[in-house]
């Protein structure tokens, strides 16, 4: 088990973008738990991502609203308390230098186009499953690849097991997204189900890096 705590990577500017993310987070959970269950079924059927209307969007069936607007709604909505505060951790913990690095309005965007390119890949994978997808976890793997690239040598202070070891952040990335594409291939060719949407990490990290490449060119 390794979990990442906190970076010792120094920041410029306050994250206030990276604020609002996880405060927009918090309180849609908080809305969903006010909702009695059956509003909250509907709820995430309307805005969380199902594979399937895509296709059935372009053969001309459904419609845009249930088909494209939840690549981003999906990204506020999570099953369960444990799901939202792991993905804020990350959030956290990555999303602030990622913003000083590329500014507050351009890491909103690149935060937005990390999450729709997860969703999108995800859909690819899934094409025919009707099992709704949630959760941030695509936009912040965006995060986290474009924080390799920018910070591959910062210290993360990360719990390993029972002890906490600050560990370069390229090791730290590297395993997690490692971690990621070899659940993604062993995912490949079984029945689609609920669980962790490996390809949407890999989608949404690899985005995150190419982005940050391009970023740094320039």
């Amino acid at each position: 088990m390794i979990i990442p705590l906190k970076d010792l990577n120094p920041r410029r500017t306050l994250p206030f973008i990276t604020v609002l993310l996880i405060a927009a987070n918090v309180a849609v959970f908080i809305y969903q738990l006010t909702l009695p269950p059956h509003l909250s079924k509907a709820f995430l059927l309307s805005f969380a991502e199902v594979p399937n209307r895509l296709p059935a969007l372009l053969a001309g069936h459904g419609n845009w609203r249930t088909a494209l607007l939840p690549l981003v709604t999906s990204m506020f909505l999570h099953g369960g308390l444990l799901h939202l505060a792991g993905n804020m951790l990350f959030l956290w913990v990555f999303g602030d230098n990622v913003e000083d690095a590329l500014g507050h309005f351009r890491y909103l965007m690149f935060y937005f186009a990390c999450g729709i390119a997860a969703g999108l890949l995800h859909i690819f994978i899934n094409l025919h499953s009707g099992l709704p997808a949630l959760g941030a976890s695509g936009a912040i793997s965006g995060v986290m690849g474009a924080y390799l690239v920018l910070f591959p040598r910062s210290r993360v202070l990360t719990l390993v097991f029972v002890i906490l070891v600050p560990l370069p952040a390229v090791l730290v990335l590297g395993w997690w997204f490692i971690l990621q594409f070899l659940g993604g291939m062993d995912s490949l060719g079984m029945r689609a189900g609920g669980g962790v949407a490996w390809w949407a990490h890999v989608g949404g990290f690899l985005t995150g890096m190419a982005l940050a490449v391009g970023s740094r060119r320039r």
